[in-house]
């Protein structure tokens, strides 16, 4: 089914669907003014058709780029049908694109879908997600020429794949910033909510032991008790549980078979299938898949429920599969658990989770690594209460995330190293992107702590030209180096990146001698409130049934 509707989409490609309901007529070249790439955006589209409205240039512009990325998936396929002479580390990274590829053919399909139903607007929920999913696939891209660039640079046709996708990242920001103009793209109106939510309620006690900490976690899960339509409150709605425990007393051993056991595409009625993981040390690679919806995973706490690797970029892994931990499965949820990449800062990139699940919650649980620690790499996610070790760059990527009452610890890193906490990775300015640290600590790890002081800790540096981060109510201590931020490379995205700061506390928040980038601001409130988990992620709408506690506004 899914083949034939692409069969068909690839077949009309180059058909441009004519008058819609609208009146407003607009020609191709004033509507690609409204684009990063305005001469790119008017070879591309046929903006001579008078009769073509905004809404019609968007919808032909998606179609176009669902067939560029079909023709750039299927030329990865041929490329690893033919890979001899090839490094394990080239390989890696077409396999890395190769699944990118692949995913962004789904998510154009899914917009496709929506705006071809004939509407000239979207509810908000629906427009944000669509625009998720569109700044998804630049991200994607870019994952795949990064992955290229460094771990295949003697291949012969390296550049001209990379010269391929940089021409298809175009299109696609293209595609996105139509999207935003015509469909709405992000919330209009930045209100915030004060409300706090909080924690599990209304249900009862499974029949296993679990330890103290999990017990009160988890003590109020409602086991197979649905929500009821309209009812009031937060409650987490559970379809079956299943516990790992290695001395083999549960019904797995190990982290993976249960997953594996878990339902495929679930739907959000059905209530979470959820994988109790007892007290050990599990030295296994979890990959939690795009189609195990509705996952829920709680432990005994943080050092007590341990998920450990060492894969590393020194050792021929790519960094985006380097994690010890990977989850791409919407609406998953982790509580109690820690997870280790002990590689160590001599073995550079180390990924302990990578994180590509939209609408993710994370609760209670810790991270811990140095360089890249934390690859936030896509779509919408929350964070709470969670610790984070690391050196350089230790959270990064290009998501929509909200870490809120979290502990950032950064670490001795290697002679000669400084440490970054963020390197954010948005590289469109129509990407609902970005990284917000709100009511958080910022304080030495104790190796840095006795080092002597001569370690330079800044809060984030431009990773993509358009880098985003703000630190809103956090404690920072007085490692944080008094210029604030660092540059990546000369010059690069100090004009177009967006760093702010609000309402710090503690000896490193002077800004008084911050760096005086045009793209780093001291914002007030108003401003803030735009990256609250109630506005810069849809909180509000995710968050209460997943039970983990989170504040709305600042």
């Amino acid at each position: 089914m899914a083949s034939t509707y692409i069969s068909n989409l690839l077949f009309f490609s180059s058909l441009l669907l004519l008058i819609c309901s609208s009146s407003a007529q607009s020609s191709g070249a004033a509507v690609c003014n409204d684009t990063p790439y305005p001469s790119f955006c008017r070879t591309s589209l046929p903006i001579n058709n008078s009769s073509a409205n905004l809404h019609d240039y968007g919808r032909f512009s998606i179609r176009k780029s669902i067939a560029t990325a079909t023709k750039f998936s299927n030329a990865i396929d041929k490329y690893l049908t033919t890979t001899s002479g090839l490094t394990m580390a080239a390989i890696r990274a077409l396999q890395d694109c190769q699944y990118l590829a692949r995913l962004n053919v789904d998510f154009l399909s899914n917009t496709y879908q929506t705006v071809n139903a004939g509407q000239t607007s979207l509810p908000a929920t629906k427009s944000e997600e669509d625009q998720t999913m569109l700044s998804a696939i630049l991200t994607n891209t870019q994952t795949c020429i990064d992955g290229l660039q460094a771990n295949a640079a003697s291949w012969t046709s390296k550049n001209d794949i990379v010269a391929t996708m940089q021409n298809d990242d175009k299109l696609f920001s293209v595609s996105l910033a139509l999207f935003n103009k015509g469909w709405g793209g992000k919330r209009s109106s930045f209100g915030f909510s004060n409300n706090k939510h909080t924690g599990f309620k209304n249900g009862r006690l499974p029949p296993f032991k679990m330890s103290e900490e999990s017990k009160a976690v988890f003590e109020t899960v409602g086991r197979r008790k649905l929500l009821q339509a309209g009812a009031a409150g937060n409650q987490v709605v559970v379809s079956n549980i299943v516990v790992v425990r290695q001395d083999g007393s549960g019904n797995f051993t190990t982290i993976t078979d249960a997953i594996n056991f878990a339902p495929n595409n679930s739907a959000s009625s059905a209530g979470y299938f959820l994988i109790y993981v007892t007290a050990g040390v599990y030295e296994e690679y979890v990959n939690i898949p795009k189609n195990k919806k509705y996952l829920m995973m709680i432990g005994d706490g943080i050092n007590q429920t341990v998920i450990t690797g060492n894969h590393s970029v020194a050792d021929g892994w790519t960094t985006f599969n380097s994690a010890t931990f990977i989850v791409v499965a919407p609406n998953f949820v982790a509580v109690n658990i820690t997870i280790r990449n002990t590689a160590g800062a001599v073995k550079h990139q180390a990924v302990a989770l990578r994180n590509g699940a939209d609408l993710s919650a994370f609760y209670r649980c810790s991270f811990e690594g140095y360089q890249d620690t934390l690859y936030t790499h896509s779509l919408r996610q929350f964070y709470r209460e969670c610790d984070i070790s690391g050196t350089v760059d230790f959270i990064f990527g290009n998501a929509a995330v909200v870490f809120q009452n979290c502990n950032m610890y950064p670490r001795l890193p290697m002679s000669g190293q400084f440490n970054a906490v963020t390197a954010q990775g948005r590289t469109d300015p129509g990407q609902n992107t970005g990284t917000s640290i709100q009511k958080c600590n910022i304080r030495p790890a104790d190796d840095l702590a006795s080092s002597g002081g001569s370690t330079k800790t800044y809060l984030g540096r431009p990773w993509k030209e358009y880098s985003r981060t703000v630190y809103m109510q956090t404690f920072m201590d007085s490692l944080i180096t008094p210029a604030g931020w660092s540059i990546w490379s000369g010059d690069f995205a100090l004009n177009t990146s967006y760093y702010a700061e609000f309402n710090n506390s503690g000896p490193g928040s002077d800004t008084s001698q911050r760096v005086t980038w045009p793209g780093f601001h001291v914002i007030d409130a108003t401003v803030a409130v735009n990256f609250t988990a109630s506005v810069f992620i849809p909180g509000d709408d995710f968050l209460p049934q997943t039970g983990v506690p989170y504040d709305g506004g600042l």
